[in-house]
């Protein structure tokens, strides 16, 4: 392919490959990392329990699945655009008190004041008006409430993503147009304290959240990358097949791989919180 019909080849693919539709795809790729950083969130947040809460963009249910059972709420809404998210959250999370309902993170159907807390998990940066979205989440929530988010550290400790997009990016120059580390300046600290502040929240604290992410070996780590959901799977499923092996090849060079086979890598999130 010419570089310049590869060059709007990719670029054509940034939209599509940020809309995420399939559960499935995004459970192995990113969904059992989400779990564990959900946990260290929800202890830093420190909600107690019986309040009523939303998730905004909910995905598979992976956050409402961990407020459930570590934060007894006594009301909890997740809403997210993609009805294939939403059939899968409402077939793992069953307990009476959750609710999953089709929604905009940017006009979101609730009175203001209706709920004590509003989260959202790997979300915020996906948002066209990420600053509609925080205002959203703070007019929902009464005076006195929480609203807290996270987002993975695309542009330096989500290792495996870093990986993946600096030997694509070697490979293919064009690639670096789908890299959410140049894509998602909001997934730093103080942009990330910016839009919570100018949103109208009060006392607002940003953390890192690190979680191990270990693979039991290559094929591990590699098979999630040809799911197809979201940018990086979303480019490797476009390469040709020799392209797409030139990849492969790449990443098990650069990968620290021990004797054993495993690979031991490290995902941080940034975590947001702040007072309505």
């Amino acid at each position: 392919m010419a570089d310049t019909a590869r060059d709007h080849a990719v670029h054509s693919d940034v939209a599509r490959n940020d809309v995420w539709l399939e559960a499935s795809g995004y459970e192995t790729y990113v969904g059992r990392w989400s779990r564990l950083v959900a946990d260290k969130f929800l202890q830093w947040i420190a909600v107690p329990p019986r309040q009523a809460w939303l998730d905004v963009g909910c995905g598979t249910g992976a956050l409402c699945e961990r407020i459930v059972t570590r934060c007894e709420p006594a009301r909890l809404v997740g809403v997210d655009p993609a009805d294939g998210f939403l059939s899968h959250a409402r077939a793992h999370t069953t307990r009476s008190r959750v609710e999953f309902r089709a929604g905009d993170a940017q006009a979101l159907p609730f009175a203001e004041r209706s709920f004590d807390v509003a989260v959202s998990g790997l979300m915020l940066n996906f948002v066209r008006e990420p600053a509609v979205a925080a205002a959203e989440m703070r007019r929902i929530t009464r005076r006195g409430g929480k609203v807290a988010a996270y987002v993975w550290d695309y542009g330096g400790e989500m290792q495996m993503m870093r990986y993946f997009w600096e030997a694509a990016g070697a490979l293919d120059p064009a690639a670096r147009a789908l890299d959410e580390g140049d894509r998602f300046p909001l997934c730093r600290p103080e942009p990330l304290r910016a839009l919570f502040e100018d949103a109208g929240l009060r006392d607002v604290d940003v953390c890192a959240i690190d979680v191990p992410t270990v693979f039991i070996n290559f094929k591990d780590y590699w098979l999630p990358f040809c799911g197809g959901q979201g940018p990086a799977p979303g480019y490797c499923v476009t390469l040709p097949n020799e392209e797409r092996a030139a990849l492969r090849e790449r990443l098990r060079q650069s990968l620290p791989i021990a004797h054993d086979g495993k690979i031991h890598l490290t995902a941080r999130a940034w975590a947001v919180q702040g007072v309505a």
